[in-house]
C-alpha cells in the first residue's frame, strides 16, 4: 500500500477590494451577469465571467429548464460561449458568484464537478492554467489552476492507454 496526500493551495481574501484591478473587474461581470440568470426552479443565480488573453471578458450564466438535465451552469455557458466566439484565444481566468433569496451568498460557491471538467479540458487546449476567483460577500477564493479544485483528474492521455 502507498498512501499520498494532496495539497492545495489556496488564496483567500476578505474583500473583493483587496483583489487586483483585473480580478474586481471580472467580479464585477460575475455578479452582473448572475442578476440575469434564469433559475425559476431553485432560485440559485449564478454568474461566471471569463478573461481572455486578448482582453475580452465573456459572461455566463445559469440556464434552468423545468426537466433539470437540460440546464446549464454558468461557467460552461462562459467558457462554451468564449471558446464559439474566440476559439483559438486562451481563458486565463474565470470569476464565480452566487446570490439567493435577493442576495449575494456570503461564502463562495465552487464549480461543479462538470464544470471543473470543462474548465481542466480548456486549461489543457490552451496548455495554460485557468486561475479561478470563487467571490462570496466575505469571503473571496482564488486558485491558480482548476487541477487545484480538481487534482485527481480524467484527461485525454488516459484514452490512448
Amino acid at each position: 500500500m502507498k498512501k499520498t496526500q494532496i495539497i492545495t493551495t489556496v488564496i483567500e481574501y476578505d474583500s473583493v477590494n483587496e483583489l487586483s484591478q483585473q480580478d474586481q473587474l471580472l467580479v464585477k461581470n460575475a455578479k452582473e451577469t448572475a442578476l440575469n440568470s434564469y433559475a425559476p426552479y431553485s432560485k440559485f443565480n449564478v454568474g461566471a465571467a471569463v478573461q481572455l488573453n486578448n482582453g475580452e471578458i465573456i459572461q455566463g450564466n445559469n440556464q434552468e429548464n423545468s426537466a433539470y438535465p437540460s440546464g446549464l451552469c454558468a461557467e460552461r455557458v462562459a467558457i462554451f460561449y468564449a471558446n464559439a466566439k474566440f476559439p483559438n484565444v486562451p481563458v486565463q481566468a474565470i470569476a464565480i458568484t452566487a446570490r439567493t433569496n435577493g442576495s449575494f451568498l456570503e461564502t463562495p460557491v465552487p464549480p461543479c464537478g462538470s464544470c471543473r471538467q470543462v474548465l481542466l479540458e480548456t486549461e489543457a487546449r490552451y496548455k495554460q492554467p485557468i486561475k479561478v476567483i470563487l467571490c462570496g460577500e466575505k469571503k473571496i477564493k482564488i486558485v491558480e489552476s482548476i487541477r487545484e479544485l480538481l487534482p485527481i483528474f480524467f484527461d485525454k492521455e488516459m484514452l490512448d492507454e
